[in-house]
């Protein structure tokens, strides 16, 4: 004999919506930055910002008001230079935040991350964008040839030291192996269908305009001075 409630409980089960597939997980953009970059933009805005208070503060006549003037042109500069350039990347594009742009490149755009005295990248229009946050250092490129060559010796001699071939990756200075890892990500992505579209350019406005206002402005105050 058949239980009622049990086959009522199982077509209740059958004609319910079948539960939704779990999104896809969202990951944070890997975020790339100059340190040494970073460091000098703050230590000049300190800098200017102390020489431009004593100047507001003590100044006499047109001088607090040139002060203010210089102060509106070059603090966007040097955050421009120096705190704003990185680069992001994710599974679907690449952004590049330089000085007075920002670039967005979804991968299949990309057609090539190039590195030779600067890193750059090239889109599909063949349109070349430098990647400020991530500057070439000849210096460290040479010590990382020069540690890859005594590796090379000391394998020739059979010192190997105990190590594994996994141990035995090419050595790279630290620009140049982000630029490898941003290349591997951009050809696993390249044909996904997230990464697809066209790139998209806009102008930093919120550095220029600033800036322009304060040259306007000084030039102004120069001229009536």
């Amino acid at each position: 004999m058949s239980n009622p409630d049990r086959s009522s409980s199982e077509s209740e089960r059958a004609s319910a919506p079948a539960a939704p597939a779990p999104a896809k997980p969202v990951y944070k953009d890997r975020v790339y930055r100059s340190p040494a970059g970073v460091v000098g933009g703050v230590l000049l805005l300190g800098l200017f910002g102390w020489l431009g208070g004593d100047a507001v503060v003590s100044g006499d006549g047109l001088t607090p008001w040139l002060a203010l003037a210089s102060l509106l042109v070059a603090v966007p500069v040097v955050v421009a230079f120096s705190v704003r350039p990185a680069v992001f990347a994710n599974d679907d594009r690449l952004r590049v935040r330089n000085p007075f742009r920002v670039i967005e490149l979804p991968w299949a755009s990309v057609v090539s991350l190039r590195s030779g005295y600067s890193n750059e990248v090239i889109d599909s229009g063949g349109v070349k964008y430098q990647l400020w946050a991530i500057p070439v250092s000849l210096r460290a490129r040479k010590k990382a040839a020069r540690h890859q060559a005594r590796e090379a010796q000391r394998a020739a001699k059979g010192d190997g030291g105990g190590r594994t071939s996994v141990d035995a990756r090419p050595v790279r200075a630290e620009t140049d192996q982000v630029m490898v890892d941003l290349r591997e990500l951009c050809e696993a992505r390249a044909k996904a269908a997230g990464s697809q579209g066209e790139p998209s350019v806009r102008w930093a406005w919120e550095i220029v305009g600033p800036a322009v206002a304060g040259a306007v402005l000084l030039v102004i105050l120069v001229a009536v001075g």
